[in-house]
């Protein structure tokens, strides 16, 4: 590709997936609010800017990979008037699908193909080629982007129109949290039952209780590492994201429910920023009596 690719968004998924691309030999012009993030951008071999019109100016396929909805369209807005526009956006923020379909609309009104291109998977995931990615919009942009999608994952799937990526990956995270929950859980069982809690992991793993999720969380669980992969702060947004959607089409999810106030009181204990397999640090709290603020 002579022209490079463009990157707005340069946190743990966005920087994994700069690496994942320059290593397969794109060229990359990025920019993130964050100057240090730029700069470790430019150390690996991409080229840093200023702005996000700089990017479209040097660029017509941007990735986006940014905290919410709010940033997409604080972002977009200036892409979408920039003297050169970018031709492609794929986003790959975990954003609200009903703000993701309006802004498809306004973006095709001006000359965009936009697909929202969610990914299931932690940055390290991402960084080797083993997340998946569930993408929505029109049919005929997806195809001109699978190729440069396949550089990224083997597991690329084509949902529907825009929107349908989004949607897709809150039901995903449903199920992705609540693993990582229950894992937590039985393990904090297991420790208080008296077990060697990585051993009971690998006997874990060997019964129809397995997961993916004990693979990569459950090491640091039983470890106590929560360097971020994946911020709890992070899934909390998108458990918020999975309430609302539920709400708006009129069901109760009582157990998601549950663990939006985990998460709250997780962050409330200051482990926010700490990878979501942290979430066994709260259920010990919460298990013991430990209150929090």
């Amino acid at each position: 590709m002579e022209q490079p690719l463009g990157i707005i968004g340069l946190g743990l998924v966005g920087t994994a997936l700069s690496q994942r691309l320059l290593a397969a030999g794109y060229r990359l012009v990025g920019c993130d609010i964050a100057a240090e993030r730029c700069a470790a951008f430019a150390a690996a071999g991409g080229q840093a800017t200023t702005t996000v019109v700089d990017v479209a100016s040097a660029c017509s396929m941007i990735f986006l990979s940014l905290p919410d909805s709010a940033a997409v369209a604080s972002v977009v807005g200036p892409l979408r008037t920039a003297a050169t526009p970018p031709r492609y956006i794929i986003d790959t923020t975990t954003g609200d699908p009903a703000q993701v379909e309006p802004l498809a609309t306004a973006l095709a009104a001006a000359g965009i193909d936009y697909l929202d291109a969610a990914i299931s998977g932690s940055s390290d995931q991402v960084r080797t080629g083993a997340a998946v990615f569930m993408v929505g919009g029109d049919s005929d942009a997806f195809s001109r982007c699978a190729p440069l999608l396949a550089d990224l994952s083997d597991t690329v799937f084509h949902l529907g129109p825009a929107g349908s990526g989004s949607r897709a990956k809150l039901a995903s995270n449903l199920v992705l949290g609540l693993n990582r929950l229950a894992l937590a859980e039985g393990l904090v069982l297991a420790e208080a039952l008296g077990l060697d809690t990585a051993r009971f992991l690998d006997l874990l793993m060997q019964t129809p209780a397995y997961s993916r999720q004990m693979d990569t969380k459950g090491p640091k669980m039983v470890q106590g590492d929560f360097a971020p992969a994946a911020r709890l702060a992070q899934h909390r947004k998108d458990v918020g994201l999975i309430l609302a959607a539920a709400h708006r089409a009129g069901l109760e999810l009582p157990v998601s429910a549950l663990h939006a106030q985990l998460l709250d009181a997780a962050i409330d204990a200051g482990d926010g920023a700490l990878d979501n397999s942290a979430i066994i640090r709260q259920v010990r709290r919460t298990g013991s009596g430990v209150q929090t603020s």
